[in-house]
């Protein structure tokens, strides 16, 4: 796709307060959002960021925004915490868009995609979730929520490098630094703070089992910031939902393996416009290739399928082989979402 700018919006949030949105790319809307530290202009200055809205926005209409309290949305307001003023900045942005939405909710974004969904389930098409988690209380140990929380808010210098650290293992000293600096200018301490004691007050479990909408949850194995674990418990939850882990130890999706993530994402969203339903699929596949198919939409690897079924891990392998090529897919994330769709899970 050949680059584009973003353009900014701007629309009523929570208690009327200015909202800044962005759009960039062509085709459906897909709203990406609810980072807890982010800044429209200041992450579309960054090559890597703008490398992934640009592989999004080759299918679909990106659409992001700021918080109120950051970045372009009433900066000098309050700050949003509260998973409802989180819920509804989300509204008003895709009350913006104007038709039905697929919504990829990262991290603590996540959370009110997961709230959204539960409750509006007329306004969005599909859910993508991508290192989330249910409840944040389980994503650190009280004494180490309340460390990072205390470093952050006293000495943001310091706090802002650890988070750069956790956030960014893989990157150069440079990108770090980048990264240091995007953070300061992003928030002020006391805002980073109370961000971030909001990512840990967030409990979504009561409204995962009212999710109706085709789901993919998308974890890395090694992310350091919210465990792999966690992204796991999310798909449990979620009636339905096809978990796909991934390489990588980056949380940040525009960092690592980012082809193999917008490659997920893709081939879920479009294997959900075009999948067969759950009789088709019981007159294709086997009932063995059933059974693999389900595991493959839970995450399992094929040794694990293995052992899960008694066969060896090169049956296994072909079992999915096959699938992909009776489905007509080249992924196991793409024949996820056929079993997701097709209500087999």
């Amino acid at each position: 796709m050949p680059e584009q700018d973003q353009v900014v919006r701007f629309t009523g949030g929570p208690d009327d307060r200015p909202l800044a949105w962005a759009a960039v790319g062509a085709g459906p809307p897909l709203v990406v959002g609810g980072w807890w530290c982010g800044h429209l202009e200041l992450d579309w200055q960054n090559p890597l960021f703008r490398r992934f809205a640009g592989l999004l926005g080759d299918r679909f209409t990106l659409l992001r925004y700021d918080r109120p309290g950051v970045g372009m949305s009433d900066a000098a307001g309050p700050l949003v915490t509260s998973l409802a003023d989180e819920v509804a900045a989300l509204s008003a942005v895709v009350d913006a868009a104007g038709e039905k939405v697929t919504l990829f909710g990262g991290s603590s974004g996540g959370c009110a995609a997961m709230a959204y969904t539960a409750a509006h389930p007329d306004r969005v098409e599909r859910l993508v979730l991508y290192g989330s988690y249910a409840r944040g209380t389980e994503i650190a140990t009280a004494e180490a929520r309340d460390s990072l929380l205390a470093v952050v808010g006293r000495h943001w210098g310091v706090g802002s490098r650890v988070l750069a650290d956790l956030f960014l293992p893989t990157a150069t000293p440079a990108e770090r630094d980048e990264f240091v600096r995007f953070q300061r200018a992003s928030l002020t301490a006391e805002q980073a703070a109370r961000s971030l004691a909001a990512v840990y007050e967030f409990d979504v479990r009561d409204e995962l089992g009212a999710i109706e909408v085709p789901t993919l949850v998308l974890h890395r194995r090694d992310d350091r910031a919210i465990p792999f674990a966690l992204g796991q418990d999310v798909a449990a939850r979620i009636p339905g939902a096809a978990f796909v882990p991934l390489d990588g130890t980056d949380h940040l999706p525009w960092r690592g393996d980012v082809a193999g993530l917008v490659r997920a994402v893709r081939e879920f969203l479009g294997a959900g416009r075009a999948a067969r339903g759950a009789g088709s699929l019981r007159h294709e596949l086997s009932e063995r290739e059933l059974d693999v198919l389900r595991l493959v939409a839970h995450g399992l690897s094929d040794q694990e399928i293995a052992r899960r079924l008694g066969i060896s891990a090169h049956t296994a392998h072909r079992h999915v082989s096959n699938i992909r090529g009776k489905l007509g897919v080249s992924s196991r994330a793409a024949a996820a979402a056929h079993a997701a769709t097709a209500g087999l899970l």
